[in-house]
């Protein structure tokens, strides 16, 4: 069976750029497609909304992804239009 190439986008986050994920990805002979630290290609909500629900995650514990996803629909309808629209508003001062 002829093997297929395969393309990893790497990110730029520790784990990822560790020595051994480094040495698992070269012997499984993935191609890495580097990831800039501030790609352009990024969506603006990526620069403060994560930012937001990743605090609301901290330290939180989860039985299963079901429960991920619960939390994390919970948090995205408890936030107004508002919210959006300031987050939105703040790109424009980076």
């Amino acid at each position: 069976m002829q093997k297929k190439k395969v393309l990893f986008h790497q990110d730029n986050a520790p784990c990822h750029k560790s020595m051994k994920t480094m040495v698992k990805l070269n012997e499984l002979r993935f191609e890495l497609l580097p990831h800039p630290p501030y790609s352009p290609d990024l969506a603006p909500s990526d620069y403060w909304l994560f930012a937001d629900i990743k605090k609301m995650l901290q330290g939180k514990k989860f039985g299963s992804n079901e429960e991920v996803i619960a939390e994390t629909e919970a948090y995205f309808d408890s936030k107004d239009k508002s919210f959006y629209k300031k987050g939105i508003e703040k790109l424009e001062e980076r």
